[in-house]
């Protein structure tokens, strides 16, 4: 199981009370770099505009944020976990996923999903339907991005969304095209737009529940003759290292239950190394081939390191 690094871009509050945007960057920048010289398979950065819990800290805009750590890493992947289905147009999209997979050198990961920050929504003025017609605006999103990536001439007229006659270049580095994660665990359409259109899923539950929804995929993939190893399968982790495991329960952050489902504090990566080392256990035990790790003490290289010393090998 391979090991991510969520990346904090403010909004989990990462830098209260900075007056300095520059300096907070730096930190954005030490962290991503730390993450690739200990060895993390990917960064994975967060597409918000706003802190979870209000205020007025700096958050950054993770296309932008991305497009630099491309030109400031060499080997570490990157990713949206995940872009906002609502928040550009998708024929764009397609187009600045292209050209930051090249400025990585064909190593980015276009993350998507159909959206779920109210508040954001509203604050931005963009309209928030109710969650069908969401996933139906994804979906014809995942058509456009496709056709657009062919390498022909794309035409597509949706309910949504339209492009004509529209050639792009460049398509991007990776071949057949850049790898396309759709993050969500609905069962009947989330899941099944995974099997029809994605390279990657990601589903942020417990473990257990992780492994059911795996298997309602498998049940997707099969259903549209797609094979189900070809899909990399994701999960998003918590982790809060401490010496004993009451002093990390004890940090849980007041925003845990917006983001993750159930109790975290029973199926997270909070504790001791030994805790932390049984419960990454459980993670592959339920399937999972890419764990993205979302830090308490983000900002603490050492605690990045201390991690990576004990589970990257």
């Amino acid at each position: 199981m391979r090991l991510s690094l969520f990346l904090p871009t403010g909004t989990s509050s990462e830098f209260p009370g900075s007056e300095d945007p520059v300096a907070a960057f730096g930190t954005i920048l030490d962290v991503a770099r730390t993450a690739e010289e200990c060895g993390f398979h990917a960064l994975w950065a967060p597409d918000h505009f706003v802190p979870f819990g209000g205020g007025p800290d700096h958050v950054f805009e993770v296309w932008t944020t991305l497009a630099a750590l491309a030109r400031e890493t060499s080997r570490i992947r990157l990713g949206q976990m995940v872009t906002a289905n609502g928040y550009r147009n998708p024929a764009l999209q397609a187009k600045m996923a292209s050209t930051l997979d090249v400025l990585a050198g064909g190593r980015f990961t276009f993350g998507v999903g159909a959206g779920w920050f109210e508040q954001e929504y509203a604050a931005f003025g963009y309209d928030f339907p109710p969650a069908p017609e969401r996933l139906r605006q994804l979906r014809e999103s995942l058509q456009v991005v496709h056709a657009m990536w062919s390498g022909s001439s794309a035409t597509f007229e949706g309910r949504h969304y339209r492009v004509q006659s529209l050639t792009t270049r460049p398509t991007g580095v990776q071949t057949p095209h850049v790898p396309i994660m759709v993050a969500g665990g609905g069962e009947k359409v989330t899941l099944r737009l995974v099997a029809e259109f994605a390279d990657y899923c990601n589903v942020q539950e417990p473990p257990d529940e992780v492994a059911r929804k795996y298997g309602v995929l498998a049940r997707h993939c099969a259903d549209v003759g797609r094979d189900f190893s070809e899909i990399t399968k994701t999960a998003t982790g918590y982790c809060i290292l401490a010496d004993s495991d009451a002093d990390a329960q004890a940090l849980l952050p007041p925003w845990a239950s917006m983001v993750f489902p159930g109790n975290l504090a029973e199926y997270g990566l909070i504790g001791t190394v030994e805790t932390i080392r049984e419960r990454l256990a459980v993670w592959e035990r339920a399937g999972v081939d890419e764990l993205i790790v979302g830090f308490q003490q983000v900002t603490d290289l050492d605690v990045i390191r201390r991690f990576a010393a004990a589970f990257i090998e």
